[in-house]
């Protein structure tokens, strides 16, 4: 039976892979801050605390000789003018996207072989930048760079290192994200209209369903590729992205998501 530990398993497109593996009678290792139950591989741990990841790891490699995939879904969003943005809540936002990603890398390649892969889950956001998310962007951005880094360095291992950039997704991703709404006369109104903006669209988001099974036939690729976008229309912005001068998009995209 195949091994799979997932982060971030107890909500989101975390706990939609979660069901998808087990329906599929593949044996996954949970990892939450909620969850506090080692005997049934459920483990409470924080990823951005690396002495916590170590000790989990540790607990896991005495169970469990051998990791076939290890999905790093863990992750939250922080939204707001980068002016105002608390210190703390930037370091947090890349402690969690990004270290805590790096940190259950390296804790879980000791126990991967030449058919295992890391799959991160990365973000749209990732290969260009939104206005009012540009913390949530760069980590993402960030964790796509490290990604593919990792991918050459472990090339010779048969080790597969791939990120997955979705786009939005109907969950409580959205609604969950860190908020805020301080501004001045140089922003207005423009942050919260822009918060606005993008809740008007969770009806129009892909489902959870869709992306997370989309993710799962990634996942069970014998090789992956070095990067999927999950989503038509975050391709064609990808494909403007590259085809296009960056002013020019960029121009575009303050008229779409600046209100």
């Amino acid at each position: 039976m195949k091994t799979v530990i997932i982060t971030g398993a107890t909500s989101g497109i975390g706990l939609e892979l979660v069901k998808l593996f087990e329906k599929n009678k593949i044996h996954v290792i949970k990892i939450s801050r909620s969850l506090n139950n080692p005997e049934f591989d459920e483990y409470g741990c924080d990823v951005s605390n690396f002495d916590e990841v170590v000790s989990t790891f540790e607990l896991i490699a005495k169970k469990h000789k051998h990791i076939d995939l290890l999905i790093n879904s863990a992750g939250f969003g922080l939204f707001g003018a980068t002016e105002f943005l608390p210190i703390e809540e930037c370091k947090k936002q890349f402690e969690v996207n990004f270290f805590g990603a790096l940190y259950c890398s390296k804790c879980v390649l000791p126990l991967m072989t030449s058919t295992s892969k890391i799959i991160n889950i990365s973000s749209a956001c990732a290969l260009f930048s939104l206005p009012f998310r540009s913390l949530y962007s760069a980590s993402k951005a960030a964790l796509n760079s490290l990604t593919f880094g990792m991918r050459n360095e472990l090339k010779n291992s048969g080790i597969c290192v791939s990120s997955i950039c979705p786009g939005d997704i109907k969950t409580n991703f959205t609604k969950n994200r860190v908020k805020y709404f301080d501004t001045n006369i140089r922003y207005g109104n423009q942050v919260e209209n822009s918060s606005n903006f993008m809740e008007s669209k969770n009806s129009s988001r892909m489902s959870a369903g869709y992306a997370s099974n989309k993710i799962f036939k990634i996942c069970s690729k014998r090789k992956t590729k070095a990067m999927y976008i999950v989503g038509f229309k975050y391709k064609i912005f990808n494909f403007l992205y590259r085809i296009f001068p960056t002013s020019w998009f960029y121009d575009v995209i303050h008229k779409i998501f600046v209100k």
